[in-house]
């Protein structure tokens, strides 16, 4: 692997643990991750995708969320209208409901047609509500995250090129003013 890509392996690791602590993770909750791998390389979005780059920031992904036990789901490209690739297992406990589409680099994306190889049983769904995610690149992950989104700042600015965002989620607050909070 070269220095490049272990470069990339690693600032994915160090964003994913980071925002996983921020947000006090519990076992079995979702993160999202939406990714241009050519934003990553510094390439205008949908331009130039590297299953190279693909395959560092998912490990770097799947090493992070076995460690905290959450499940991840891969944001595919807009060709596939932002549908996700996640474990079958999430996709039983969520109670989300597969579609019929296999994401390939052009038509999904780079991470999520490696995700579509890698995770042992793969399954797309068109909507979550995800706890956490990492946009990596300006992907769009918010209509995938529960209602309260929260934007956490990282250390970790970029991934290669590629500007990251993270957010977490709260419950709502509701009541009004004499409504007593945690």
């Amino acid at each position: 692997m070269s220095s490049e890509i272990e470069e990339i392996r690693s600032q994915t690791m160090e964003a994913a643990l980071e925002l996983l602590q921020i947000a006090g993770a519990v076992s079995g909750q979702l993160m999202i991750v939406g990714c241009s791998t050519s934003e990553v390389m510094g390439a205008r979005i949908g331009s130039a995708g590297s299953s190279d780059i693909a395959q560092a920031i998912l490990s770097g992904l799947m090493t992070v969320c076995e460690k905290f036990d959450v499940y991840l789901a891969v944001q595919c490209c807009e060709h596939l209208n932002r549908a996700l690739v996640v474990q079958g297992q999430a996709a039983e406990k969520y109670r989300l409901e597969p579609v019929m589409v296999m994401p390939v680099p052009k038509a999904g994306g780079a991470l999520a047609a490696m995700a579509m190889n890698s995770f042992d049983c793969p399954v797309v769904v068109e909507h979550i509500q995800a706890h956490v995610g990492l946009d990596i690149g300006n992907t769009l992950i918010g209509m995938h995250l529960k209602a309260v989104a929260v934007p956490v700042r990282l250390q970790q600015k970029n991934i290669g090129k590629a500007f990251l965002t993270a957010a977490l989620t709260r419950p709502k607050l509701i009541g009004g003013p004499r409504s007593v909070y945690k």
